[in-house]
């Protein structure tokens, strides 16, 4: 047992201690892999129940198949070279989930002996914050550029427009009913596109708003289309309001709900809806059984003109995206390809405007 001797009362403290219930998780390992310590942070954050599951175990067990042979190679490294290295690298929970950890490794020298010491700490959640950060700056820049387009295009085409109308007037040609119908598309295309880029333009007024309320009235416009569906319909906590533009935000529902059952084949399968209040925050999750989305397409959810509907644009989900971080929210996307489609949205609770 080693102690660090103080001169305050000439009292010992027990150093293992200190490093026992460190705030930072501390693994040793010999270059093997093998692992002969772990403080109790550590343990919690492979959230673990008892020391069999760690003590003797191979690191590589903790690690993602990506990072075993990276992580090998550190551990080699600084038994030879003795030097500290910091690196961000992930390991596997004992639950399975990946955990991204920015880790201190150095040589760690006991009775003649030299081992690997391993200072972690869980950085997931920052992680999580500058993806979502990301994302909203990306999609900000999409929008900027979307918007510049749109506004270029639609003044050429309302002029082609004006022109046809005119046409019109002195010729009955049926194709120009047809060209006319399809200008019409075009110009409501690029005017969503604008109201998604720029949604401020609406000059809509912040209002408190009861979101349990809105989803109960958004059900009810598709109640014909909901024959053949089985609706499972969770509002809770209506009490917790929001403050925010409560047009754009029914239009967001409005989107999420007209996508869950465009998503069912054949209008047939499940969706649930669920609202709930918790941490301070609304929670809306929205489910169904429908098609699914590829994983590698997930992660373009959202991007203006991105669709897996065959005459879809996209603008309804980026619609959806942008209002939600206007409110300051969250939304995530889990889908599987013939299991179905959840999206997850959180929104703050304000008290007043």
């Amino acid at each position: 047992m080693v102690y660090l001797i103080l001169d305050i009362n000439s009292k010992p403290i027990d150093f293992h201690q200190l490093i026992e219930h460190s705030f930072n998780s501390i693994l040793i390992v010999e270059t093997s892999g093998q692992i002969v310590y772990c403080n109790k942070a550590c343990f919690d954050l492979l959230k673990l129940t008892k020391s069999a599951d760690i003590i003797h175990q191979d690191i590589r067990q903790f690690l993602p198949p990506d990072f075993q042979k990276i992580c090998m190679e550190l551990l080699t490294n600084i038994h030879d070279n003795q030097k500290t290295i910091k690196a961000e690298v992930k390991m596997l929970g004992n639950d399975g989930e990946i955990i991204d950890i920015d880790s201190l490794v150095a040589p760690f020298h006991l009775e003649n002996q030299i081992y690997v010491q391993i200072i972690m700490q869980n950085i997931t959640d920052r992680k999580k914050t500058e993806k979502e950060l990301n994302d909203r700056e990306k999609l900000a820049s999409l929008g900027q550029i979307a918007a510049g387009i749109a506004h270029e295009v639609k003044n050429p085409l309302t002029a082609v427009k004006g022109f046809l109308q005119l046409i019109k007037e002195s010729d009955t040609n049926p194709y120009l009913d047809i060209m006319e119908d399809e200008l019409n598309k075009a110009l409501s295309t690029l005017e969503n596109l604008l109201h998604v880029s720029k949604p401020d333009l609406l000059n809509e007024p912040l209002v408190t708003i009861d979101l349990c309320k809105e989803l109960s009235s958004l059900i009810n416009l598709f109640q014909d289309k909901l024959y053949n569906i089985e609706l499972k319909v969770h509002l809770i906590y209506s009490e917790h309001k929001m403050i925010g533009k409560r047009n754009l935000l029914q239009k967001a529902f409005f989107n999420l709900i007209k996508n869950a059952i465009e998503a069912l084949e054949e209008g047939k399968g499940t969706i649930t809806i669920e609202h709930y209040y918790e941490d301070e925050s609304i929670h809306i999750v929205i489910s169904d059984s429908g098609v699914g989305i590829p994983q590698e397409k997930i992660k373009m959810l959202g991007t203006p003109f991105f669709t897996s509907k065959p005459e879809g644009t996209g603008l309804g989900l980026t619609q959806v995206v942008t209002t939600i971080h206007e409110h300051d929210g969250k939304i995530s996307f889990q889908s599987e390809v013939d299991k179905g489609t959840t999206i997850s949205i959180q929104l703050p609770v304000r008290r007043n405007i």
